[in-house]
């Protein structure tokens, strides 16, 4: 494989998991606890930011909301649409700006 080719096997089996409690233990086993508090803070913080604010209690810095603002308006739009969906099942008005 080239340097540069991306490896699907791990994006495959994340799609064969079947449940909420299989996923959390898929990501339990294949990550650090820092590395799962950081991806879970982006996405709440990406809810924030989306929602207009930035909240305080996620304990992000500065740094983290830069990088999530920056991928919100730069990135391929995935997380922002999976964001704005969760927003949407919990009856909350999210920035519709792209």
């Amino acid at each position: 494989m080239q340097q540069n080719e991306r490896n699907t096997a791990l994006y495959e089996a994340i799609l064969r998991l079947n449940s909420l409690d299989e996923c959390i233990r898929f990501f339990d086993d294949l990550c650090a606890v820092t590395e799962l508090r950081t991806m879970e803070q982006r996405y709440a913080v990406a809810g924030c930011l989306l929602q207009g604010k930035v909240r305080r209690e996620t304990g992000a810095s500065s740094a983290t909301v830069s990088r999530v603002n920056r991928m919100l308006n730069y990135g391929t739009g995935s997380v922002a649409e999976s964001v704005r969906e969760d927003l949407a099942a919990q009856g909350v008005t999210a920035d519709t700006k792209e």
